[in-house]
């Protein structure tokens, strides 16, 4: 089970734990099935080659998904998450790994819920952010 995160630990410029994906062909397969999202420069390689890229990318929402995980593994089980949104500013492909990262760039309270925003983003093997992002996440506190 993953560690709990409390809201009084937490300062702006707290660094989430990263996590690491290697996306396959086969996840991406898989994950057209599960979302129904089978737009074919997802799993076909003569078909993405034949729109200009250098060969199958991964789906923005399965980004945003690993997006997703990196904010709740961090956040631990008792956090909520409020809020999560990305961009796709960079294509990823399956065979590369992409590293989920963050930072906490506010703390705050509001309506009683003790609050962290964070941006976070997907790098590729090259350090080039592909995905930035940003979540509101609301933690308890010690009591």
């Amino acid at each position: 089970m993953a560690e709990q995160v409390y809201w009084d630990d937490v300062k702006e410029g707290t660094e989430l734990t990263p996590v690491v994906k290697n996306p396959t062909t086969q996840q991406l397969v898989k994950y057209a099935g599960a979302s129904g999202d089978y737009y074919q420069i997802h799993y076909d390689q003569d078909f993405a080659k034949s729109n200009n890229l250098d060969g199958v990318i991964l789906h923005g929402a399965l980004k945003n998904a690993f997006l997703g995980h990196l904010v709740t593994k961090w956040m631990g089980p008792q956090g909520d998450l409020k809020r999560l949104a990305c961009q796709y500013r960079g294509m990823d492909m399956p065979g590369s790994p992409v590293t989920a990262k963050g930072l906490v760039t506010r703390k705050y309270q509001k309506q009683g819920a003790n609050l962290v925003d964070c941006e976070i983003w997907l790098e590729n093997k090259d350090g080039e952010k592909t995905t930035p992002g940003s979540a509101t996440v609301a933690l308890p506190v010690r009591n």
